[in-house]
């Protein structure tokens, strides 16, 4: 029998205030018995959860793993512009003018992470191709 991953787990300095983050931006539920100032906090996304673990060191070097979001009902640059506003930071833009390429964002501590095109977004540029 083969392994399954339960949690992606984040090293973190806050958890509940980057899975808070995270919970937004995923639009999932926290865990019932998360609160602020707890060493740990996990965001119930479907799929797989993300669980943050609080570290006393910080963030400092580039991620060696990131998520890459695509967005379910909206375009991409909707998305982009979405997490910006819940506080995500535009590292890279990575967009190109026919409509392909991504956005390189940061959380709120500094977690690089990307939003591609939607599944519709793709379709149609397979179509138009």
């Amino acid at each position: 029998m083969s392994s399954l991953v339960r949690h992606v787990t984040i090293d973190c300095s806050d958890p509940y205030r980057l899975a808070s983050f995270w919970a937004g931006a995923l639009g999932a539920p926290l865990a019932d018995d998360d609160h602020p100032g707890d060493p740990e906090a996990t965001v119930l996304a479907p799929g797989v959860a993300l669980l943050f673990i609080a570290v006393p060191e910080g963030k400092s070097v580039k991620n060696r793993l990131h998520l890459d979001l695509q967005p379910q009902d909206r375009t991409r640059d909707e998305e982009v512009e979405r997490l910006l506003a819940l506080g995500a930071t535009l590292l890279s833009d990575r967009r190109r003018p026919d409509g392909t390429g991504w956005a390189v964002l940061a959380d709120v501590e500094g977690n690089e992470f990307c939003v591609e095109r939607s599944a519709a977004e793709r379709a149609a540029g397979a179509t138009a191709a």
